[in-house]
C-alpha cells in the first residue's frame, strides 16, 4: 500500500528525517513511536505532501506520488488527522463530514448546491452512518466549535474517513483522552482494518499503541532505530534507552 524510501527532510542543518525505509500493507496498522522531535509528524507531512522531500520517494500502491500536491493525494486515497485539532469550527459536525466527503468534487459543479444541501441518499446515509460509528449522530447539527475536546477528536478522525482513504494517518489521536475514549478509539481503529484500511499511528499512549499495532517503528533523532512486532519492539534495548528511558548496560 505505502512505501517509503529512503525519506529525508532537512530544515536547514537539522535531519528532522534521515534516510528512513517503511512498509504498510492493506489492512495493516503501523505504530511509529519516538521520543518528542524525533520526526514523526514531519514523516507523515511528508507522506501528505505539505513538505516538500529533501530526498527519498513516497509510493502509494507502486505509483511514486512523491512531487504530487497534497489535494491529489487525498484523491489516491491517503487521509490524516493532526495532532492540533484542525476543523472548520463554524461549519456544523455534518457539514464538516461533507466537506471531506465531497473533496474531490469540483465547487463549479452545476450539482454543487443539490450535494450542499443533502446530495444523493446515498451520501446522506454514509454520513449518518459514520455519524453513529463515532457516537455523533446527536451533534449533527451542532457546530464544530461547540463540542467538547473529545467529540472534536471523534470528528476529525470522522472527517478524516470521510474521504474514503485507503491509507489513514493518525497523529496522536488518543492525546487528551480519557480512558473511556481511548478504549472506544481502539474499537474504531480495528473496525477499519477489518474494512481494509491501512494505518499509520503516531502515538504517545504506549498501552494503544501496544495493543494495536501489527508492527511498531521507532524514530530517534530523525532516524529508525528499531522495526519489529510490539514485542519485539518492547524488547529492544535501543528502544528502551531513547523512547522510556532505560539505559542500556555497559
Amino acid at each position: 500500500m505505502l512505501e517509503l524510501k529512503g525519506l529525508t527532510k532537512h530544515f536547514g542543518g537539522v535531519r528532522a528525517v534521515d534516510n528512513v525505509d517503511l512498509t504498510i500493507a492493506q489492512g495493516e496498522i503501523l505504530g511509529l513511536i519516538g521520543p518528542n522531535g524525533s520526526g514523526k509528524s514531519t514523516i507523515v507531512n511528508l507522506i501528505c505532501g505539505l513538505f516538500p522531500l529533501t530526498g527519498g520517494r513516497v509510493l502509494l500502491r507502486g505509483e511514486d506520488v512523491s512531487d504530487l500536491p497534497p489535494h491529489t493525494r487525498v484523491g489516491l486515497g491517503i487521509a490524516r488527522t493532526f495532532q492540533n485539532i484542525r476543523l472548520f469550527g463554524q461549519l456544523t459536525v455534518w457539514q464538516n463530514l461533507w466537506v471531506a466527503q465531497n473533496s474531490g468534487e469540483q465547487a463549479g459543479n452545476e450539482n454543487f448546491l443539490r450535494r450542499w444541501l443533502g446530495g444523493s441518499r446515498r451520501a446522506r446515509a454514509e454520513i449518518d452512518r459514520m455519524l453513529e460509528f463515532f457516537d455523533l449522530a446527536h451533534k449533527r447539527d451542532e457546530l464544530a466549535a461547540n463540542l467538547a475536546f473529545g467529540e472534536q477528536r471523534r470528528l476529525e478522525f470522522a472527517r478524516a474517513l470521510a474521504a474514503k482513504p485507503a491509507l489513514m494517518l493518525l497523529d496522536e489521536p488518543a492525546a487528551g483522552m480519557n480512558a473511556e475514549e481511548i478504549d472506544q478509539l481502539d474499537a474504531r481503529i480495528r473496525a477499519l482494518r477489518k474494512e481494509g484500511t491501512a494505518i499509520m499511528l503516531i502515538e504517545h499512549h504506549v498501552e494503544l499503541v501496544m495493543a494495536v499495532t501489527d508492527r511498531i517503528a521507532v524514530l530517534n533523532f530523525g532516524q529508525k532505530i528499531a522495526e519489529g512486532t510490539p514485542a519485539e519492539v518492547q524488547a529492544n534495548p535501543l528502544v528502551r534507552e531513547a523512547y522510556l528511558g532505560v539505559a542500556t548496560a555497559a
